[in-house]
């Protein structure tokens, strides 16, 4: 991806005319003074939006320096943005502008409770990009924006030797060679978020945003255990797949300066399948996603890492997420007020249309049947969990200290008010739970060890395997 994305720099006019060495030229119809914003920690930029004095803030098309994924940001992490928050960009190479895409909004203490960190939209994978507009709108333009509104701009950079990821292999556009894409990223109306309901008080916040009362027993990550709770991890009743570890798709630990933490029950009762947002990609820019995301919730939202415990590609390989151990019960940041006793998975890329390619389905399966095998929890089964944070999701009411029954393995939406993991993969999780279960039984992959799939191909589709009588025809 590198040499190919410095050819494209290289040859095409439209990347010489917009910034191949520092600031982006104006674009013809491009607003003037382009790029008032300033730098970050090492490619990032921060943008601001003008409010208009409607009850409506913008920022207006124009150039920029290179980057590849973005995200809005607002001073306080209390404050509320009720109506949409809709980003579009310029495609490096092409000069074509996307549709609008909204994103949807973090919870504040996602990553438990972090001083100085802001408000926040989730992250957005574009590809390599040079121009952007913003709009962000208070409900129906009545209720007041919060202080701070700041588009970042992430051009996330690692080290040329570890840009495949460490597959040995071609990333290419394998598994089923399609993009598993769904339709938001041409527009808003497929990526809307779905509401949560109100709780708490309803002050005005910095700037007269109203605030979201404290609902309590938000995820005290800080509080969690800073050494696992046996080293190496229990054995699994499921083999370990094959994962790309941090090293290999080249994290860049100088920004995770503090520990990995634990759950603090020592166990893993369910897992959590969520998306990412995001436009196409191909599995070649894998790595570099993942180290966007990185970036973003490090550097931009001042989490601990990056939030997802896994991530799988429409490829169907397997990335280590947050820091702590492969065979270990980390602590993520990736369902609010259900952290504590679960792991994420997420798979890159947006599945608000179509679902994810078999490839990936699969891969999902081996690594959460991997993590529940560890503690004997069935992946068909149903468990219980004790809400961490009162909150209202898909219609259903969760109290903070009150205990609920899910499926060990859940949607993001199952238990946040959200659409991820999107329509075409949650309508997929019934398959995952088949794959998961099929691989219970295929060894001890233990915690350092690692069983028969510890040194196996990265994906379990071959002719013959134990999947193919799961796999769905296309």
């Amino acid at each position: 991806m590198g040499a190919a994305l410095a050819a494209a720099l290289v040859l095409t006019p439209q990347a010489a005319a917009y910034g191949v060495a520092g600031e982006a030229a104006a674009a013809p119809g491009t607003a003037p003074g382009a790029e008032p914003g300033h730098d970050l920690t090492g490619g990032i930029r921060a943008l601001g939006l003008t409010e208009r004095g409607r009850g409506d803030a913008v920022l207006a098309r124009q150039s920029t320096r290179p980057f590849q994924l973005l995200g809005v940001t607002w001073t306080d992490p209390r404050a509320r943005v009720t109506g949409p928050i809709e980003v579009r960009t310029r495609d490096l190479v092409t000069g074509a502008w996307s549709g609008w895409t909204e994103l949807e909004r973090h919870p504040a203490g996602l990553d438990g409770e972090r001083p100085g960190g802001p408000g926040s939209t989730e992250p957005l994978w574009v590809g390599p990009s040079d121009g952007v507009e913003a709009r962000v709108a208070g409900a129906h333009g009545k209720e007041p924006l919060p202080a701070g509104l700041k588009v970042n701009l992430v051009d996330p950079r690692i080290p040329d030797a570890q840009r495949d990821g460490g597959r040995g292999r071609g990333g290419g556009k394998g598994g089923s060679g399609k993009s598993g894409i769904g339709k938001s990223s041409k527009g808003s109306k497929g990526s809307k978020s779905i509401k949560s309901s109100k709780s708490g008080s309803g002050k005005r916040g910095k700037g007269g945003a109203r605030r979201d009362g404290d609902p309590g027993g938000r995820p005290a990550a800080d509080d969690s255990p800073t050494t696992p709770p046996g080293d190496p991890g229990p054995r699994s009743t499921a083999a370990r797949p094959r994962v790309v570890t941090r090293a290999q798709w080249g994290a860049d630990e100088s920004e995770v300066t503090e520990p990995a933490i634990y759950l603090p029950g020592g166990r893993i009762k369910a897992a959590f399948v969520h998306h990412t947002d995001s436009r196409p990609y191909d599995c070649a820019q894998s790595a570099t996603i993942i180290q966007g995301i990185l970036d973003y919730h490090v550097r931009v939202e001042g989490w601990r890492d990056i939030g997802y415990n896994f991530l799988v590609d429409k490829c169907g390989t397997i990335y280590e997420g947050r820091k702590g151990g492969v065979d270990q019960p980390v602590h993520g940041a990736h369902t609010y007020g259900w952290n504590a006793q679960t792991t994420g998975v997420a798979v890159i890329g947006d599945y608000t249309g179509e679902g994810a390619p078999r490839a990936a389905l699969a891969s999902v399966a081996r690594i959460i049947a991997y993590k529940l095998g560890q503690y004997g929890v069935d992946p068909r089964g149903r468990t219980t969990l004790t809400a961490g944070a009162s909150q209202t999701a898909g219609g259903r009411g969760y109290v903070e200290g009150d205990t609920y029954s899910f499926d060990t393995i859940s949607g993001h939406r199952d238990g946040f008010a959200t659409a991820c993991p999107g329509d075409g993969l949650y309508g997929q999780l019934a398959t995952i739970r088949a794959y998961a279960a099929a691989d219970e039984g295929t060894g001890s992959g233990g915690g350092a060890g690692g069983g028969a799939g510890a040194a196996g191909a990265v994906g379990p589709l071959s002719s013959g395997g134990r999947y193919e009588a799961f796999l769905p025809r296309f």
